[in-house]
């Protein structure tokens, strides 16, 4: 007989002088989550990491830090002012060494004698006093023109950030469209006008790109709506005619054994087959967006399987917390029902599917933690492959058709977020799904 521990808000502390039960957990072995321990539904269950010295070229991710460039952190517009600015005041300071070497020279050609009264100086007096006139007049101007060179590179500086702007302004225009498009609006087109340069080129080449992505999901929107009609019609009409067989008074015991096993064939092709549907809509653009709190779906998912979980035997515990999320409410649904269906059928005898919704690290979330078999880590990843079992099995069909996992992570997805899986120690799952944090903009984008 299963049981179900809701816990969590409404948990009730120990009594003064009462003591906890002790609970000693053992080592965590590497890349495993330690199970839920009595009394702490509440937790939530992370992988932990051993600590070690961390290498300052490699970032918490794993991946090696490449050296940060101040070019990495400023924009194109930013990057062409400079490079602008820079030529400016290149091509000016040459301009000025070359009108000091000119005007030196000039001053330098005509004959320079120095009278006074009716005696001529000294030609040597006189080319001092020459000199240092040149010098004077040559310092004088080229200060003068090093000082307006400044101002009138200033003044470039800051006409060029504008003309950099007004010859960024196409590229702007094809981020905005490409930020706007989803699956449903592929069929605007940004319609360069202008001369037939580099940018009207990039612009085409992106509508020709539309244009093929366009036809491609219309396809697969056609194909999904075929399929669901010329795939279900057949099974429906096999399984009426085997119900008819079973429910005739007159058949053999061998056609009742027959037939009972094409109806379960069939039902296990009905499934494998809206699984393969529901995958095919998961992946794309949502149509629906609604403010769903997880914790609501999550104890709605629990109470439609209470019948399953009465007789599975198995014990549950849970500790639901709102966990508001905006998306598709039909698409959440379905992903918690499969995770918790996933916990009931890969479980032991006398296990135990703990369920958990809140708020963890700072954004929505839900885990599903469930006792089972033991999952090697290197097989983790491959469970969210279409088709693909515990221990790679692609054969056996009977408790499912493989694609619970697959449908939970194309739902995150869809709703941008993310799902991650460990396995747990002593055998079973820790599946954990994030979604992005919620913000009341339905009022915005419904007036905007």
């Amino acid at each position: 007989m299963s049981s179900t521990e809701p816990t969590g808000a409404g948990r009730t502390a120990p009594n003064k002088g009462e003591r906890e039960p002790a609970f000693a957990p053992a080592p965590v072995p590497l890349g495993e989550v330690a199970p839920t321990p009595p009394g702490e539904t509440g937790t939530w269950r992370r992988l932990t990491q051993p600590a070690k010295a961390q290498d300052p070229r490699i970032d918490a991710d794993g991946a090696v830090r490449r050296g940060s460039h101040f070019a990495d952190n400023i924009s194109l517009r930013m990057r062409l002012t400079l490079i602008y600015g820079m030529l400016f005041f290149a091509a000016g300071s040459l301009l000025v060494l070359l009108n000091y070497v000119v005007l030196v020279s000039v001053l330098d050609n005509p004959n320079f004698s120095v009278k006074v009264g009716d005696y001529n100086l000294d030609p040597m007096i006189a080319q001092g006093i020459k000199d240092d006139l040149i010098d004077g007049i040559a310092n004088q101007v080229t200060r003068f023109s090093v000082i307006a060179l400044v101002l009138v590179g200033i003044l470039a500086v800051a006409l060029g950030y504008a003309v950099a702007g007004r010859a960024l302004s196409p590229l702007h225009k094809i981020t905005r469209t490409a930020r706007r498009l989803s699956e449903r609006s592929l069929h605007e087109r940004i319609a360069m006008s202008g001369p037939d340069d580099e940018i009207r080129e990039l612009s085409d080449t992106f509508d020709a790109m539309l244009e093929r992505l366009d036809r491609a999901f219309d396809g697969q929107r056609r194909f999904v709506a075929n399929a669901s009609h010329e795939l279900r019609t057949p099974l429906a009409i096999n399984r009426t005619l085997l119900e008819v067989a079973l429910a005739d008074p007159e058949a053999s015991a061998d056609l009742r054994t027959i037939a009972r096993t094409l109806l379960e064939t069939n039902s296990r092709h009905e499934r494998l087959i809206d699984g393969l549907l529901f995958l095919a809509k998961s992946d794309r653009e949502l149509n629906v967006r609604a403010v769903v709190d997880l914790g609501e779906v999550s104890a709605t998912v629990l109470s439609q399987l209470s019948h399953d979980i009465e007789s599975s035997g198995l014990k549950v515990r849970t500790d639901l917390r709102d966990a508001p999320v905006t998306g598709d409410p039909v698409l959440l649904e379905r992903l918690v029902g499969n995770l918790v269906e996933n916990a009931l059928r890969y479980n032991v005898e006398g296990g135990e599917i703990t369920v958990r919704s809140g708020i963890n690290e700072g954004a929505p979330a839900m885990q599903v933690e469930n006792s089972g078999p033991v999952i090697p880590v290197y097989e983790i990843e491959g469970l969210f492959e279409p088709f693909r079992r515990g221990s790679g099995d692609r054969v056996r069909s009977k408790k499912s058709a493989g694609l619970g996992l697959s449908i939970v992570r194309s739902v995150v997805r869809a709703h941008g977020g993310a799902v991650s899986a460990w396995p747990r120690v002593g055998g079973g799952l820790v599946v954990t799904v994030r979604f992005p944090v919620f913000r009341r903009r339905l009022d915005a984008e419904s007036g905007g």
